[in-house]
Formats: structure tokens, C-alpha cells, sequence
């Protein structure tokens, strides 16, 4: 049996490791002199616009890639994710997250089953939940209505939903329909977090989601448990019924933890973690802060993209010119990191979200066959919001390693704020930094021009500034609950085109198992030493030393303590 063939044995992948050569005798400020050159190297679609005039390319850069793409079975890739095949083959699972957001007439196949139905009985039954809560014709245990909710999930189940409520929270129609409502977030295992999500909440008037699909997972059910013991030391175990609903596929375990498995809102296994918001994961608790009619067009902007990404040639592709691009910087120019740069503090959650699906997708070692890479894949994520990033890192990204960029504009501000008397507006002065940023980085400062504006001699190094660092510009029209769908859809397809074309399974994550392992090792070790008084045993030297030191200074602690909640 043949041995199965890496990428980087094509003919287009060694060709395009000799154009690298080509590439290093350019430089960005030449590049960009060439108008037919950047006009080619901008798309448009559906209100959005991509510039990617600033990497470090040049038209037969794309060909090659678009040759790359070819000799990756990029389109039979996409099409058997959007025909339900087992592309997961590592969890013998299908890849479906375009299936939550598809129209209600839209039929997309698993095992020979239409799953668009099942996803659109969850959805009708979350809307319809949804509605009783804010109506107030659901009440709690004592009759006040439930304005309150804490959703209790940890990766995927939280990161993703966080974002698109962070976003949400100043859109002018989702803050209207939020009005008197909370929605929190608890994730970590640790109690701060517990304490800070239910500071000055009323057990009375507060729903609790807990998000775990097979119910098991470690950390959120000790927070579940936790949230389920704060409801009933205030209004007794009873009332965990009213105060409590789940969105898991266990129902057994569900009902054995006392929630109504009536009020469990089902996913399935082709909806991994990390694509999860669109499941009842995140339109559940979003649907219970903005109603479901907000929720929708998020949904529906999604839906725009995962139609355009599977239907658009990949001349006018955003998420395949985006991953194959990405894939140029990581595996041929040596870039490892990318930047993730919103010029919207609304998209302050965008970068986390993403730094999880892209590193938790992408960071692999191995192809999808088991064989080892001989080359490097994945990036190293991180962001922040302009302009607060300008005043953190990118200092660095100037005049230090060469990270490539990604600048995201809003056209229209959620919030608009006029000054009579001001040269412009508060938003005009965050996008003159945004159109900014992205020449400064690509053109850089010579010494010949720090030169002639008279810069000492003993700073002209310092002030020095090389450019040719590459970025590429996302410019959205608003930020509506559709302009974040579309967004969030846009990075999880281009994540998917780069394990695609990296030959890695972008759907698994067994990277994340091995520490859970230890944990558990851990952790029973702990519960001996403080129940049994049991010393510290079969751990390497450095371990047994830090644990006995921690358990030395918690000596104190009970070995069967009386419950105790945080209070603040």
C-alpha cells in the first residue's frame, strides 16, 4: 500500500518554495506602486470588503497558491464537509456547523438523514422557551420573573457565545431588546469566577444554563453543582427545576442532576466544540438577553458567508483567499503568529474566540493520516482592539518579529459620538488609525526620510522603521447582529481552507486530553492527602515537592468541610 502523499511532496508546494526567493527581492512599498496589481487583490461581497493588497505577494503569488489549492483537493474538501461525509475520521464524526445556521428549506444530509430539520426543531423550541422567559409567562420558583441568567460552560461553550454577547451588547436594536436583562458567563473551575458571576444576583430571579454535551465535563458540572447548591441553600432543592435548564444530549444525567429533561436542548456530535455558538451553545442564552429574532439574523449572516464560501470561485472567495494566505505566511514566509486587530471595542471577545478555533483546529503535528509534518502548520493567535493594541504590542510588530495582521473596520458605529468643535468624530479618529496602521507596517520609514526631516544622527537607527511587514483589511459596513455572523463565519472557514490544505484533521482536539488525564491523577492524590492524611506518591520529584507544599499551607482545611458559596 502506498505511503499517502504529504502536500509538501506537489510539484505547486516546491514551486512555491522557490518563489519565495522571487518574493524576498521585493519589497511592499514597490509592490504597492502597482495599481492593477492591488485593485486584483480586492474583493467584495455582500456589504463586506477585503483588502489584501498589503501581503507579500504578487499576482502569480496567487496563482501558484490557487495551483496549491488544486493539488489539496481544496474543493472536493469543501464539498464532502458540506455533503455530511466523515471528514472528522479521528472521531468517525461528519463536520456540520453549516447546518445550524442553514435556511429552514435547506437540506444537508448526515448518515441519510435531512439534519436541517432536527436543528430547526431545537431552534422553534428555543424560541418558544425564550419568549416564555422574557414574557415573563415562565417564572421562578417563587414567582419573580427570571431576568437573570448565567451560563455555566467552559472552551467552545463559552468563548464563542462571550463574543457575540460582548458584540451585541452596544448594537442599538440588541440593547433595546436586553434592557433589564443580564447575561453572564462562568467557565472557570476557579471560585473567583463562581464568586464574580453571581455577585449581586438574586437566586429569585435567576436562570441557569449549564452547557455540556455529554454532561460530564469536569470543570462546568463542579460549577453546576455549585450554581444548583446556591438556588437551593435560597429557595430549597425544589426549586431547581425552575432556576435550571441544560443544553446537553444526555438527557438521563441531566434528570439525575434535577433539571427537567423537558427543558434540555439538544446538539449532536458534527457540532464540535469550538463551532458551537450556533448551536443551542450559544442561541439559547443569547436568544434569553436579545430574543430570538436578534439571534436569528446572527444566524443569517453566517448563513451568507457558509453559501458564498461554498459557492464563490476562490478568485472571489473570502475565507478560501484568507486561509491560503495564511498558509503562505506560516509555511513559506516562516511567519508562525498572526494578529488579530478589530478596530471595535465590541469585538474586544473576537481574538479569544478565535486564538481557541484556530489553535485548537490547526495545532497539529501530524497529517490526517498519522504521518508526521515536515513542515510547520497552525498560527500562534493573539488580539487586542485598536487602539488600545497600538499601545501594547505593536511596538513590536513595527520594529521587532515580523507578525502578519489582520486590521477588521467598521464603517458605522454602533455608538456615534459628535463633538461640536472637533476636527472629527470619535469614530473618524479610530478609523484614521485603522487606514493608518496598515500603510505604516507596509511602507515603513527609511533613513534617507528620517534624514532629510533633520532626525539626529545618533537616532536615525532607533527611528528606523524597515516595513514590508504584511497585513491584510476587513472593512464591515455596521456591526449588527448579521455583520457578526458573517465575521465569525468568515474566520471559521478560512481555518478550515488551511487544514485543508495542510492535509491536518482541523476537527479533533487530542491535544486537549493528556492534562485532563494527569488532572485526574491529581486530584485524587489530593483527596487521599487530605481525607486519609496519605503522603504525596507517584509523581517525579518536582511534583511531589509543589504538592506537598500546597497541601502543607491548606493544611487547615477540613478533610470533610461544611459547604461553603463565595460572598462578596
Amino acid at each position: 500500500m502506498a505511503s499517502p502523499t504529504l502536500i509538501s511532496d506537489t510539484e505547486p508546494w516546491k514551486d512555491l518554495k522557490c518563489h519565495v526567493d522571487d518574493i524576498n527581492k521585493t519589497h511592499l512599498r514597490d509592490l504597492m506602486k502597482d495599481t492593477e496589481r492591488c485593485k486584483s487583490m480586492m474583493v467584495e461581497f455582500d456589504g463586506l470588503l477585503l483588502d489584501y493588497s498589503r501581503q507579500r505577494i504578487r499576482q502569480d503569488t496567487i496563482e501558484k497558491l490557487f495551483k496549491l489549492a488544486e493539488a489539496a483537493h481544496l474543493k472536493q474538501k469543501i464539498n464532502s464537509m458540506y455533503t455530511g461525509e466523515y471528514i472528522n475520521i479521528t472521531e468517525n464524526r461528519s463536520v456540520l456547523h453549516v447546518a445550524l445556521r442553514a435556511s429552514k428549506d435547506a437540506v444537508i444530509y448526515s448518515d441519510g438523514k435531512n439534519v436541517v430539520s432536527d436543528v430547526w426543531k431545537v431552534l422553534d423550541k428555543i424560541s418558544e422557551f425564550t419568549e416564555r422567559v422574557r414574557s415573563g409567562s415562565w417564572v421562578g420558583a417563587t414567582g419573580k420573573a427570571l431576568k437573570d441568567v448565567v451560563a455555566v460552560g467552559i472552551g467552545g461553550s463559552f468563548l464563542g457565545p462571550l463574543f457575540v454577547h460582548a458584540a451585541l451588547q452596544t448594537d442599538p436594536e440588541a440593547a433595546e431588546s436586553a434592557k433589564g436583562r443580564q447575561l453572564r458567563f462562568l467557565a472557570n473551575v476557579d471560585p473567583i469566577d463562581v464568586a464574580r458571576s453571581i455577585t449581586g444576583l438574586n437566586p429569585e430571579t435567576t436562570l441557569v444554563v449549564v452547557v455540556s454535551k455529554t454532561f460530564t465535563t469536569a470543570e462546568t458540572m463542579l460549577n453546576a453543582r455549585t450554581l444548583r447548591e446556591w438556588i437551593a441553600a435560597s429557595l430549597g432543592p425544589q426549586a431547581v427545576a425552575k432556576h435550571m435548564v441544560a443544553v446537553s444530549t444526555n438527557l438521563t444525567l441531566v434528570e439525575k442532576f434535577g433539571i427537567d429533561p423537558k427543558n434540555s436542548f439538544a446538539f449532536w456530535d458534527w457540532v464540535g466544540g469550538r463551532y458551537s455558538v450556533c448551536s443551542a451553545v450559544g442561541v439559547l442564552p443569547l436568544s434569553l438577553q436579545y430574543g430570538f429574532s436578534v439571534v436569528q439574523k446572527f444566524l443569517e449572516g453566517a448563513s451568507s458567508i457558509d453559501q458564498h464560501f461554498y459557492s464563490a470561485p476562490f478568485e472571489n472567495n473570502i475565507p478560501v483567499l484568507l486561509g491560503l494566505l495564511s498558509v503562505w505566511n506560516v509555511s513559506f514566509l516562516g511567519y508562525p503568529a498572526r494578529a488579530i486587530l478589530p478596530y471595535s471595542q465590541a469585538l474586544e471577545k473576537f481574538a479569544p474566540h478565535i486564538q481557541q478555533v484556530s489553535m485548537e483546529s490547526n495545532g497539529k503535528g501530524v497529517s490526517i493520516d498519522g504521518v508526521k509534518l515536515p513542515y510547520e502548520c497552525g498560527e500562534i493567535d493573539f488580539g487586542e482592539p485598536g487602539t488600545n493594541g497600538q499601545h501594547s504590542f505593536y511596538q513590536l510588530i513595527h520594529q521587532g518579529r515580523v507578525i502578519p495582521c489582520d486590521f477588521i473596520g467598521v464603517v458605522k458605529s454602533q455608538q456615534p459620538v459628535y463633538l461640536k468643535g472637533e476636527m472629527v468624530s470619535n469614530h473618524d479618529e479610530l478609523m484614521s488609525n485603522f487606514f493608518a496602521q496598515p500603510d505604516a507596517l507596509a511602507y515603513g520609514k527609511t533613513p534617507e526620510e528620517l534624514l532629510s526631516e533633520k532626525v539626529p544622527n545618533h537616532l536615525i537607527t532607533h527611528k528606523t522603521f524597515s516595513g514590508n511587514r504584511p497585513s491584510l483589511s476587513l472593512l464591515l459596513p455596521s456591526l449588527s447582529a448579521y455583520n457578526i455572523g458573517q465575521l465569525l463565519a468568515i474566520y471559521e472557514h478560512r481555518i478550515a481552507v488551511e487544514g485543508f490544505i495542510w492535509g491536518i484533521n482541523s476537527f479533533d482536539q487530542w491535544g486537549v486530553e493528556l492534562g485532563k488525564s494527569l488532572a485526574s491523577q491529581v486530584r485524587k492524590q489530593l483527596n487521599l492527602s487530605r481525607t486519609k492524611g496519605e503522603p504525596v506518591e507517584g509523581f517525579n520529584f518536582s511534583t511531589t515537592t509543589m504538592l506537598t507544599k500546597y497541601l502543607e499551607a491548606t493544611s487547615h482545611i477540613s478533610s470533610d468541610p461544611a459547604t461553603r458559596l463565595p460572598k462578596i
